[in-house]
């Protein structure tokens, strides 16, 4: 296996190579909790990699949000080009929980839009813990719900190899058992097809297709080919394939799983006749008896993750399989890989919390006979639990919280920025209108795009956070009224667009970007000159010391960085902010004078893991288009008549991928045209 290996233009600086030292010595000592208290710029995660090269363990790195993650895996995958780094978060891209509101009589139905780009990432991240040793995972708080067995998983696999004596329905067969599914249409990851003699299939865990072939019940030829171009990639000798569902159980203890459920179901529904709830009764026995003829005759009922714990062989009680289940233990069952909550004071309390909500919704359902008492075991790991599953641990933050100081020796300090750049200064604004002695003050809006249209004009971006989402649509429409390009940013955007949004704002697509609170920790946008804090003396979780020092963060990547925080009175929250603000401005100032360093803005290129989110269909209409665009503009519409002929023709030898794929970039094209 390949040891990790740092690859990076730049060298530890500043308070770094003290840092990785100190952080490396302790995680090697066995030390249980250590936190890295660096400021926004200061090259934690560099620090980070730095350290899990010195110590050469699988890593687990814990983001709070799905964005995060996503920027932190991409920042892992350029220091470590060589190693197997994954992207591991909630596969959903839509989620209404299952939930019952008794004072309403409203029960609300599980819904979920599955993200199948970020399934394939998660397959990917199980199977290369269970493979290899050189892994980082980048997880969101996700890592702590519910995952099949490892061993399960691990055990049920398909090996192939040329020469095997196999017949071609015996294969299919073993697909099926595999949860596989079989498809005559395009192939996506987890299906397969049978052509002639041939089976394709399309593993989880990345976008290539098998190509098995066979003759009188041997396996003849497995081959690797190129999803779309449909060119051979290589040859092989033999093949392996782990199953297409985390979720593995074998037939004969899935039927010892049913026999289970009906005595639980038994045992509840003489509770109910006991307690005179015949209405309870009755949804009880309805629902998990149709349930139960869905699983028996087709595997497979909607919401089975509430029988989990049969279907694990799980006591009652006894906590999930999850993520952290797939990273190796020694022989006596200790974690044998290393932790590291990144934003710490953010993630912590997210990990802390998942349990004890999930616990509330799940016994409202129980009560009222929609799900059995075992559906309290489909849950996240509560905290106790998740402590118990980790050793080593590295809390990163500027800001770190209660627990990480109660729980560690001595944090580590990396105030000092390897760049030299220096902590935003920060103004103090007045909210309402109001005259000042020199004239008529605006308020903080007029003000806001004032000092916006001057920062672009130097060709700078701006964030501007608000209170709430709404505030945050609304006022992103007002600027543009105003002819400021601008978009918003909240929680209720899907992942990857997050991460287009970000990425284009740092393209300068637009220049404003509009958040309420994803806008604060760990986003790394280095061509942001001026930050304005709406109403920043609303005192809560918004406004908090922590808050602000994280928000006010985001301008130290940029040597013109500065900040407004409109506020009518000084709250506690922005004293603290300022008064450490400046703390820290000092100590960086005396470093660079003291070193005769010149800071200079953070020059970082523009990525994002969207790339590989991506599906491959997507990919190749992209470089169609680009191979098509010189055509395209000699002559537009015979460019677009020749591809509705290629279309046509692709469709005459049932090459239907080729057709979807002509078919799109069509589209584009005639888009192109209209506007």
């Amino acid at each position: 296996m390949n040891k990790f290996k740092i690859s990076s233009q730049f060298k530890p600086a500043g308070d770094q190579p003290k840092a990785i030292s100190a952080l490396a010595k302790g995680v090697k000592s066995g030390e249980r909790h250590q936190t890295l208290f660096g400021v926004t710029g200061s090259g934690k995660t560099f620090t980070v990699a730095n350290v899990i090269e010195k110590i050469q363990k699988p890593t687990l790195v814990i983001a709070h949000n799905k964005t995060l993650a996503a920027q932190l895996a991409q920042e892992y995958r350029e220091f470590f080009p060589n190693n197997s780094v994954h992207y591991f978060v909630s596969y959903y891209d839509y989620y209404q929980p299952e939930a019952y509101m008794p004072t309403s009589d409203t029960y609300i139905e599980k819904e979920s839009q599955i993200n199948e780009e970020i399934d394939r990432l998660r397959h990917a991240s199980t199977q290369a813990l269970l493979t290899r040793s050189d892994v980082i995972i980048v997880a969101s708080v996700s890592c702590i719900y519910g995952l099949g067995s490892p061993e399960q998983y691990k055990k049920v696999h398909l090996k192939v190899v040329v020469g095997d004596k196999l017949s071609r329905s015996d294969f299919i067969r073993r697909l099926v058992d595999i949860y596989f599914e079989r498809t005559n249409a395009d192939l996506n990851p987890g299906t397969f097809r049978a052509i002639g003699n041939f089976i394709e299939i399309m593993p989880t865990n990345e976008r290539i297709i098998y190509r098995i072939g066979f003759s009188s019940g041997t396996v003849t030829d497995i081959i690797t080919l190129d999803p779309i171009s449909r060119q051979i990639i290589e040859k092989n000798d033999s093949m392996f394939l782990f199953p297409a569902k985390h979720y593995v159980t074998p037939e004969h203890e899935r039927k010892q799983a049913m026999e289970d459920i009906k005595k639980e179901l038994s045992k509840q529904l003489k509770k109910f006749k006991q307690e005179g709830k015949i209405l309870e009764e009755e949804r009880l026995q309805r629902r998990t008896r149709q349930d139960l003829a869905l699983i028996r005759e087709i595997g497979y009922c909607n919401g089975i993750e509430n029988y989990s714990r049969h279907f694990d062989r799980r006591e009652d009680g006894e906590p999930p399989y999850t993520l952290l289940s797939y990273f190796p233990h020694k022989k006596d069952g200790t974690p044998d890989f290393l932790t590291v909550v990144d934003e710490s004071h953010v993630t912590i309390p997210q990990l802390g919390g998942m349990y004890a909500g999930d616990q509330s919704r799940k016994r409202t359902l129980i009560d009222y006979g929609f799900r059995l008492p075992s559906a309290l075991d489909n849950r996240p790991l509560n905290f106790k639990e998740f402590e118990a599953r980790t050793e080593e641990t590295i809390y990163t933050s500027a800001t770190p919280g209660t627990y990480e100081f109660e729980h560690t020796r001595k944090p580590v300090e990396q105030i000092i920025r390897p760049t030299g750049l220096i902590d935003p200064e920060i103004d103090v604004k007045p909210i309402i209108e109001k005259g000042n002695g020199k004239g008529q003050y605006k308020g903080q809006v007029a003000d806001f795009i004032e000092e916006t249209q001057k920062t672009i004009k130097e060709g700078g971006r701006v964030l501007v956070t608000t209170l709430t989402k709404k505030m945050a649509e609304d006022f992103s429409e007002y600027l543009k009224d105003k002819d400021i390009k601008a978009e918003y940013l909240h929680s209720d955007i899907k992942t990857i667009d997050r991460i287009t949004i970000l990425t284009d704002f740092r393209k300068g697509k637009f220049d404003v970007l509009v958040g309420v609170n994803l806008l604060r920790e760990g986003l790394d946008l280095p061509e942001v000159e001026l930050i304005g804090i709406l109403d920043a003396d609303k005192e809560g979780f918004l406004r908090s010391g922590t808050a602000l020092i994280q928000t006010i963060g985001r301008a130290a990547r940029n040597v013109k960085g500065r900040v407004i925080l409109y506020a009518d009175e000084m709250t506690g929250s922005m004293e603290k902010a300022i008064s450490e603000t400046n703390r820290r401005r000092e100590i960086q100032i005396a470093y660079n004078k003291k070193h005769n360093i010149t800071p200079k803005t953070i020059k970082k290129s523009i990525k994002d893991i969207t790339d590989q989110l991506r599906t491959e269909h997507q990919k190749a209409i992209g470089t169609l288009l680009e191979v098509d665009r010189e055509l395209y503009k000699k002559n537009p519409k015979k460019l677009i008549k020749e591809k509705r002929n290629q279309m046509e023709e692709a469709v005459k030898i049932l090459d239907f991928e080729t057709a979807a794929i002509i078919r799109d970039e069509i589209k584009n094209l005639e888009c192109d045209v209209n506007t």
